[in-house]
């Protein structure tokens, strides 16, 4: 029996993110073991059901935290300990710190992976990320058997300017069965169970300044001039939960705002927004986006590598700077006002982006040129 060991910063990476990974490898008879610092109280309800081992290691997402070097020689008692065909790194700290662990143990036949779930460097990213992010990355990659990549440029860049071989993937898989199109009857019960009306903007990802939840929430005040009748669900947690709380209050859209936390039925409010409103500044290739997508719904996103690929403009939804206030409530006026039918035109865009094409592309690129 064949034995991986995954590595990321949180257990709630492993649990949100690599489902169809795990479900592949569980399938083909591999040993699953995970190594990340346990955050899953944080996320009500989210359970890691594959892994046959889980070893909680003190990752912090600083790369300069101290806490770093203890979560480093816990990862290298782990490797000392238990013997992996394949250590699969995920995040910029469990990536860089599982490669360096693992490094020695490429000589005795382990194969070290990589998932680059989105660069911190990229076209228009700062200098300093160009300065610090990039050599990291390409001196990593001479200690990575295979790299795998989630959008177009990051996959182009690492295939001109990386020594290891590098693999496309169209992001990790969304759920398929759980994140589809709902008929009217099933959305208006739904909208009875969950206590909706009216309009529904829904906002998802963890509550942090790259999220911009701050211009989701300015977007709204512009909006309800037109359609009073509007509420923004913002689905995730983080530390800028009273930032944006008290944000709401001042300017005075409390009332249409409705922070849900984290959730794990996400797919319902899915099924009944009316739009899914993506404004980050940064993505390397956003599950949400898909999942909105997979569900029928338009996306009205701001213009980052990731949104830029995923959404075509005024066919499955919309694009605009992360800050035009007034630019973004116009185009969700247009979908308020029913504008078109976007339905069809989203769930045929996201379907490479489904769990059961990813899994293929998944099995393509670990076996390939291997014995399974």
């Amino acid at each position: 029996m064949k034995r991986v060991l995954l590595i990321a910063t949180v257990q709630s990476h492993i649990g949100q993110f690599h489902k169809p990974l795990m479900k592949l490898l569980k399938e083909r008879g591999w040993e699953i073991h995970v190594a990340a610092r346990n955050n899953l109280d944080e996320k009500d309800g989210l359970e890691l059901i594959y892994p046959d081992a889980v070893f909680d290691v003190p990752f912090s997402r600083s790369p300069f935290s101290r806490s770093n070097l203890g979560a480093y020689k816990k990862l290298k008692a782990i490797l000392r300990e238990n013997r992996y065909d394949v250590v699969h790194c995920n995040t910029p700290v469990g990536g860089m710190l599982g490669r360096l662990a693992a490094k020695k143990y490429r000589k005795s036949g382990t194969k070290v992976y990589y998932t680059a779930h989105g660069f911190h460097f990229y076209r228009g990213s700062s200098h300093l990320s160009w300065l610090t992010a990039y050599p990291l990355e390409k001196h990593f990659s001479r200690c990575t058997d295979k790299l795998f990549t989630v959008n177009a440029e990051d996959d182009a860049l690492a295939k001109s300017k990386f020594r290891c071989p590098v693999y496309r993937l169209h992001s990790i898989g969304a759920n398929s069965e759980k994140y589809r199109p709902a008929d009217e009857q099933t959305q208006t019960e739904l909208k009875r169970e969950l206590g909706l009306s009216g309009h529904i903007l829904l906002n998802v990802g963890e509550l942090l300044p790259n999220k911009n939840q701050k211009t989701a929430i300015a977007v709204l005040k512009e909006v309800l001039k037109t359609h009073p009748d509007t509420t923004l669900l913002i689905a995730g947690n983080g530390p800028e939960k009273s930032v944006l709380e008290a944000l709401a209050r001042q300017e005075g859209v409390e009332s249409h705002v409705r922070f849900l936390g984290y959730t794990t039925k996400l797919d319902r409010y899915m099924k009944i927004c009316d739009a899914e409103l993506a404004l980050s500044f940064r993505e390397g290739m956003p599950l949400n986006v898909i999942e909105a997508l997979l569900c029928g719904k338009p996306v009205i996103a701001s213009r980052n590598r990731a949104h830029c690929e995923l959404i075509s403009d005024g066919v499955n939804g919309y694009l605009a700077d992360a800050n035009d206030v007034c630019g973004l409530a116009q185009r969700i006026r247009l979908i308020f006002d029913g504008e078109k039918d976007y339905a069809a035109d989203a769930i045929r865009s996201a379907e490479p982006y489904k769990d059961v094409n990813v899994q293929k592309e998944l099995a393509e690129a670990y076996f390939d040129g291997e014995a399974e």
